[in-house]
């Protein structure tokens, strides 16, 4: 046998050998970027392969085997269920990064350590962050979060859940798109009355209204005569301001100004957003000062300060009224 006819005929086992490397090379010229693949890349394709060529009944076993039972109610869940469809029992724990507490694999917020733990979301504006971003890339605002220059407070979020005031710019923005609607500017008025009401001293007997009638008289008087060394001959004595009122009557001022605003609280309803921070930043933008108020959240039905300390705000809540001197018990988020 001649040099030519071996290598027409090839040797024992060299065709194999040859197939195999047509198929590595189809695979390699199958690379979007021209790069040989891995060993694992190749596994990987050959699985995916192997995926598709499943008959639907594999395919139903196979979802079948990932799905999440209902340690409640025992029901069955697709595998990316966060809630039992059945009972509405949290079906995904996470542990928090700083204090080790469990918690809502959908929460954002440790309500135990007071945290936020979410590693690729802005707890400023809600976007996508990535491992490498210092800076929100959509409103700018840092990892680490923003020192309130006003009372100095370290805040995660858009609003200073200390004095209320806007970090960002579209916080702020959204601040003066509040207070240009008429109902705020209705709580706004009611807040400041029930504010001022608040620092008044009521007559708390007729003793009380007895002293006070005889120092106005005494503070007319005295007014009166400084006039008169001046050269005033016709002297009007301007009024206290809003005279005192009674005990009886200053509690049913004060209940009638707090169900007043309660009822505006309840007519600006903060809109539904899957975002946690979105709501957040709603909620404390409605918010007017001078007014002690707590959130009521959906997600425990506990009372807080603001939805900053709430780990599920994107659940609702609303705003409630607690008045001068309320002792209601507040989940506060320090």
């Amino acid at each position: 046998m001649t040099n030519d006819d071996m290598t027409l005929r090839g040797m024992p086992g060299q065709s194999s050998g040859m197939q195999q490397l047509d198929s590595t090379a189809g695979l390699r010229e199958a690379n979007d970027d021209g790069a040989p693949q891995s060993q694992t890349q190749l596994q990987s394709q050959s699985q995916t392969q192997q995926q598709t060529q499943q008959s639907p009944q594999q395919q139903q076993a196979q979802q079948q085997a990932q799905a999440v039972k209902c340690p409640n109610c025992g029901a069955t869940n697709d595998a990316g269920s966060l809630y039992c469809a059945s009972c509405g029992q949290v079906l995904r724990r996470q542990t928090c990064p700083n204090c080790g507490a469990e918690l809502d694999g959908d929460a954002d917020f440790c309500e135990s350590c007071h945290h936020y733990i979410s590693t690729n979301t802005c707890s400023f504006c809600g976007a996508h962050l990535s491992e490498q971003d210092a800076f929100c890339p959509e409103c700018g605002s840092p990892r680490g979060g923003i020192v309130c220059p006003t009372c100095h407070t370290l805040n995660e979020f858009s609003l200073c859940k200390q004095c209320g005031r806007a970090l960002t710019e579209e916080a702020a923005q959204l601040v003066r798109e509040l207070q240009m609607q008429p109902e705020y500017q209705e709580l706004a008025a009611a807040a400041k009355e029930l504010d001022e009401l608040q620092m008044q001293l009521p007559f708390e007997s007729e003793e009380d209204v007895k002293t006070a009638r005889k120092c106005d008289e005494l503070r007319q008087r005295v007014l009166r005569l400084l006039a008169q060394d001046a050269g005033v001959v016709n002297v009007v004595i301007p009024p206290v301001g809003e005279e005192r009122m009674s005990k009886e009557e200053h509690a049913a001022r004060k209940a009638e100004l707090m169900e007043r605003i309660s009822n505006l609280l309840e007519s600006m309803p903060v809109p539904a957003n899957p975002k946690p921070a979105q709501v957040r930043n709603y909620a404390m933008a409605q918010k007017p000062q001078g007014l002690r108020l707590a959130w009521l959240c959906n997600y425990k039905h506990a009372m807080h300060s603001s939805p900053c300390g709430c780990a599920k705000p994107q659940l609702g809540g609303k705003w409630v009224v607690l008045g001068h001197g309320s002792k209601q018990e507040i989940k506060d988020d320090k």
